[in-house]
C-alpha cells in the first residue's frame, strides 16, 4: 500500500531510546517497502534518569543482534560489585555483578546511528495523537515550531509516561517518579556503585554510582512528596555513609513503571502497539529496562516481518513476548521480598551470595553486618 503523500507514514514510532531504535532497524531491514517515521525526544541536556549500567541479559543480547559496543560510549569507572545498604537498619552487604557503565545517552545514540538511512527521524515531541478514519494525525513539537503527520500505524516506544500508553490504553497502576542528580567528584568517599534501601522515605530502591567526573545519587519514590522524600534520603544516607555528595550540578526526573500483575503488560491492539516500558516491560525490583526494551523491538520486528493484517501482528506479539511478561512477573515479586524491611534484613544478615571485602580500617566500620 503505498502513503498517500510524503507526509504520510505507514508507521510512526514514537520515542528513539532502545525500544524505538532496535525496532526501527529491524523493521527497516526487513520490510524496506514500508515507510517509517521515527520520532526521537531525547537531548543530551535532559536526558531520562538512568544509572546507565548494561545488565548480562542487554550484553547477551546486544551478541545475538552481532554487535560490538564502541568504547566511547564506556564511562570510568568500571564496576564489579553492588554496595547494598539499608540506611534504617545499618546494614551493608556487598555482591559481584557483571554490568558495564557507560553514557547512557551515547548508547542511545549509537542505537539510533543503526537505524538504516530510509527510516525518517525527526527530532522533536510527540504532542497529540488522534485517530482519523483510518490513519492518525500525530502533531510534533520541534525546536521552532509545529508539525502534523499521518500514519497508519502507531507504535508507542515512549516509556514509563508514554504518551501513547496514556492515550489509547489502561497506565500501569504503579508509577514512581524518579529523581536523580549529578554531583562533581571531589574525591567524596561515595560507593563507586550502590543500591540503597530507605524504608522511611521510599517503597523502592535507589542508587549511587560513579559515571566519570561525577557521582550520580538518584531514586524511585512515590509521586505525591517525591521532591521532599529524595532529599530527606539524601540527607539520611549521607549521615550513614559519613560523608557529603556536594552541590548537585543538574537534577533529572521523569515517571518510571512498577509492573505488578498480568493486567500491566499491554503490547497494544489494532493498529497501535506499545515497546519497552511503555508496555510495562522493565524489572519492577532493579527498574532495569535495556533488554526487555531491545528484546520486545525485536519480537515486534519480526511479527511485522512476517506479514498479515495488524491483528496477525498483534497476535505474534503478544505470544513472542509471554515469557518476557513471566520474568518480569518474578521481578515483581523479588521486589516484594527486598522492599521488606524484615525479609530484608533476613537475608542480608545470612550473607546469602555476598562477597566480602578486604576492608581497611577507615571503612571496616560501616561496612560490617
Amino acid at each position: 500500500m503505498e502513503p498517500k503523500n510524503t507526509n504520510t507514514y505507514d508507521i510512526t514510532i514514537v520515542g528513539a531510546g532502545p525500544a524505538g531504535s532496535i525496532f526501527a532497524r529491524e523493521i527497516a531491514r526487513a520490510r524496506p517497502d514500508l515507510k517509517i517515521l521515527l520520532i526521537d525526544g531525547q537531548k543530551s541536556t535532559s536526558a531520562k534518569p538512568c544509572g546507565g549500567l548494561l545488565a548480562p541479559d542487554a550484553q547477551k543480547l546486544l551478541a545475538k543482534f552481532d554487535l560490538v559496543l564502541p568504547k566511547s560510549i564506556l564511562d570510568d569507572p568500571q564496576i564489579f560489585a553492588v554496595e547494598t545498604i539499608d540506611v534504617d537498619q545499618r546494614l551493608v552487604r556487598y555482591y559481584q555483578r557483571h554490568y558495564l557503565n557507560m553514557d547512557r545517552y551515547a548508547f542511545d545514540q549509537w542505537l539510533l546511528s543503526l537505524v538504516p538511512s530510509h527510516v525518517d527521524i525527526r527530532k522533536g515531541r510527540c504532542r497529540k495523537i488522534e485517530k482519523d478514519g483510518e490513519l492518525f494525525n500525530v502533531l510534533i513539537k520541534l525546536s521552532d515550531a509545529e508539525t502534523q503527520v499521518k500514519s497508519r500505524i502507531i507504535v508507542g516506544a515512549d516509556g514509563g509516561g508514554s504518551t501513547v500508553r496514556r492515550r489509547f490504553f489502561e497506565p500501569i497502576r504503579v508509577q514512581y517518579v524518579a529523581i536523580q542528580s549529578w554531583f562533581k567528584f571531589n574525591g567524596q568517599r561515595m560507593p563507586y556503585y550502590s543500591c540503597v534501601f530507605d524504608s522511611k522515605t521510599s517503597e523502592s530502591c535507589s542508587w549511587t554510582i560513579h559515571k566519570g567526573d561525577h557521582i550520580i545519587f538518584g531514586g524511585a519514590f512515590k509521586p505525591k512528596g517525591c521532591r521532599e522524600a529524595f532529599d530527606a534520603q539524601r540527607s539520611r544516607l549521607e549521615n550513614f555513609l559519613g560523608g557529603s555528595f556536594g552541590d548537585a550540578t543538574k537534577t533529572e526526573a521523569c515517571l518510571v513503571s512498577s509492573p505488578r500483575s498480568i493486567k500491566d503488560f499491554c503490547t497494544g491492539k489494532e493498529n497501535i502497539f506499545l515497546l519497552g516500558e511503555a508496555a510495562g516491560f522493565i524489572s519492577a525490583s532493579s527498574f532495569e529496562g535495556f533488554s526487555s526494551a531491545m528484546f520486545s523491538g525485536k519480537m515486534l520486528a519480526d511479527a511485522f516481518a512476517r506479514g498479515g493484517s495488524c491483528h496477525d501482528v498483534q497476535r505474534r506479539y503478544s505470544r513472542s513476548t509471554r515469557s518476557l511478561k513471566y520474568k518480569l512477573l518474578m521481578k515483581s515479586l523479588k521486589r516484594s521480598i527486598l522492599c521488606n524491611p524484615f525479609a530484608r534484613r533476613m537475608i542480608m544478615k545470612s550473607g546469602i551470595r555476598s562477597i566480602s571485602p578486604y576492608s581497611t580500617k577507615e571503612n571496616s566500620s560501616r561496612n560490617q553486618t
